[in-house]
């Protein structure tokens, strides 16, 4: 039986799940068509055609260097790719690894004439994109310049009549009050506040931060917005006067909200408890009188008074320094390495042989073949009742779905890792300081006078290479001496590595 994978794909937040599913029932019907076995779909929602960014795409396409299955089933070439370079260029990926590509609803022949036929439907798959793109393109900007309302949601303040955005005046005069307010110097959460407690509400709830931060960044409000090269201001009515804006966007520019958690990454998010109280320590932003940014984790405990916890601030760079070089250094051994590596390669040895959904489907296989067997035999012996017929095609069903669920489940189980693999990617966590804390950093608990660091996989570290955990031992956070010391064995293994 020929076995295939489906792909299916739609193009924008416009369409739908509608539009997978009707793509794989289409292909599922195709298949069941023509006796071919599906052992898995790979699905890109919301994404463009015209170019191979498109990560289940890529995945398929690295999959296929395993050579489990014969083709990649699609309701039609154009969900393949609408570049036809690229069509090209991973149909020969496919073609190398002995997969092919066939379209559900386009019957193309097997034949030289087959070959003109894609051929001539990839041109026009690639054309139709382009042309659509440029009618699209073309009719967006026939609409700004005519300051026509373009369709999605329609911004806080104003209202469409017609075709075209009017001022809302009741919601536009709240819009007034936050960027005064702002511009004077309050605080957005003493704003929320306010508005809060005369029942001023934002789509049916109090005001929040980022609803309150969007509308003080949008330059729409100013009457005039830029979208690419082109600028528009007969679009958006103004409702907020040129200076109160251009003030607020300055303020905005230089205030520190969102910026933490946009582009500062806390490595140690979820990772880092306090060893006072046990509460997780959250990534925390602040200023310093001379303006300077600074980053930190505080305890959750002391923060929200869940406790009496009174751990102090530690600043970002600091512990996460500590956490890295100190792993890093450890987990660099080559003792180590080669203990941790060793321990995956057995994790995965006994997870392919104790494999129980394989061994209950094959033990469940040999029951099947043994009453058909006996079956036979019967019939052969003139044992032949409609009870008997029944029963046979009762069997022999049952075992064309035990065959099929057999062969999904060896292909789940095909890729096996080997030891350059394993080492490959352990090498590479350890250069990638967000790679080693995500996948081999299983704890960080923060005391006043030390930090203790654990590990999700075992590793040797102790003159008698009994496990144990990894402590810092220090006088002060900032000035770190450390020592080793045993503690219980921390014998939690992480099989992630393994799957990746």
């Amino acid at each position: 039986m020929k076995t295939a994978v489906i792909y299916a794909r739609y193009s924008c937040d416009n369409q739908t799940e509608q539009s997978i599913d009707g793509q794989l029932r289409v292909c599922e019907e195709y298949a069941q068509r023509n006796n071919i076995l599906i052992l898995n779909t790979y699905i890109d929602r919301a994404m463009t055609g015209t170019n191979d960014n498109r990560p289940d795409f890529q995945k398929m396409l690295k999959d296929s260097n395993r050579k489990e299955w014969d083709y990649v089933l699609v309701y039609k070439l154009d969900r393949f790719s609408r570049n036809k370079y690229e069509t090209a260029i991973h149909k020969k990926t496919l073609r190398d690894n002995g997969v092919k590509v066939l379209s559900a609803m386009e019957n193309i022949p097997d034949t030289p004439e087959g070959i003109i036929l894609e051929s001539l439907l990839e041109g026009m798959n690639q054309y139709y994109s382009a042309e659509l793109a440029q009618k699209v393109s073309r009719g967006m900007k026939e609409t700004r310049r005519k300051g026509l309302y373009q369709g999605g949601t329609v911004l806080y303040g104003y209202k469409i009549d017609g075709r075209k955005i009017v001022v809302d005046e009741n919601d536009a005069e709240v819009v007034r009050y936050m960027y005064k307010q702002y511009a004077n110097g309050v605080f957005v959460r003493d704003i929320i506040k306010d508005l809060t407690e005369k029942g001023i509400l934002y789509k049916g709830k109090p005001f929040v931060k980022n609803s309150v931060y969007n509308i003080l960044r949008n330059e729409k409000y100013s009457g005039v917005y830029k979208h690419g090269e082109e600028v528009i201001d007969n679009m958006y009515p103004q409702i907020v006067p040129t200076d109160i804006y251009e003030k607020v966007r300055a303020k905005v520019t230089n205030n520190k909200y969102g910026k933490k958690s946009v582009k500062i990454d806390f490595l140690l998010r979820q990772k880092l408890i306090c060893g006072n109280c046990g509460q997780p320590m959250h990534g925390e932003s602040g200023t310093t009188k001379n303006g300077t940014k600074i980053y930190y984790y505080k305890c959750n405990g002391r923060k929200k008074r869940i406790n009496d916890c009174n751990k102090g601030m530690i600043r970002k760079e600091v512990i996460e320094d500590i956490v890295i070089n100190s792993a890093v250094e450890e987990l660099s051994n080559p003792e180590n390495m080669n203990y941790i590596v060793n321990e995956l390669l057995q994790i995965q040895e006994m997870q392919l042989k104790e494999n129980s959904v394989l061994k209950v489907l094959t033990k469940q296989q040999k029951q099947v073949e043994t009453a058909i067997n006996n079956m036979v035999n019967a019939v052969e012996r003139g044992i032949i009742t409609n009870a008997t017929s029944k029963r046979l095609k009762e069997l022999e069903h049952q075992q064309e779905l035990l065959e099929r669920q057999i062969l999904i489940e060896r292909s789940k189980q095909a890729v096996q890792f080997k030891e350059s693999d394993i080492r490959e990617f352990y090498e590479q966590m350890l250069h990638e300081p967000k790679m080693l804390i995500t996948y081999l950093v299983k704890q960080v608990v923060l005391y006043d006078d030390k930090i203790e660091i654990q590990f999700n996989s075992p590793i040797r570290i102790s003159p008698d290479n009994e496990q144990s955990g990894l402590i810092f031992y220090s006088e002060t956070i900032e000035m770190i001496t450390y020592k080793w010391a045993k503690t219980k064995p921390y014998t939690q293994r992480t099989q992630l590595v393994l799957y990746i």
